[in-house]
């Protein structure tokens, strides 16, 4: 948590630096716990979908990243940090497009 990633979104920034922190940390938990479950369904519609929509939200929060890196609280500058979110947005946007090409 060394970017303060909660402090650029703005239902959080209002919040104290420890509340910010326990509300992001606390929202991440179930919601990684429900997409795991879906990518990983015995159902293929729902594992196809879940995982398109994976790709696309990759693709998403790379574009909310570059939106927000003029907020005088993005702290996101770290290659490691660019690598993580950038590079998860590459392999988003392959899988959709592979996703589309085997549709044909």
């Amino acid at each position: 948590m060394p970017n303060h990633e909660w402090r650029v979104l703005p239902m959080l920034r209002a919040l104290p630096d420890d509340t910010g922190m326990m509300v992001f940390i606390a929202a991440h938990l179930p919601l990684f716990a429900l997409i795991i479950g879906m990518i990983a369904s015995l159902h293929p519609v729902i594992r196809l979908r879940s995982r398109l929509a994976v790709g696309a939200f990759l693709i998403v929060h790379a574009l909310l990243h570059a939106l927000y890196s003029g907020h005088e609280s993005y702290e996101f500058s770290s290659i490691l940090s660019n690598l993580l979110i950038f590079g998860g947005a590459s392999f988003g946007a392959a899988y959709l497009i592979l996703e589309a090409r085997d549709a044909r």
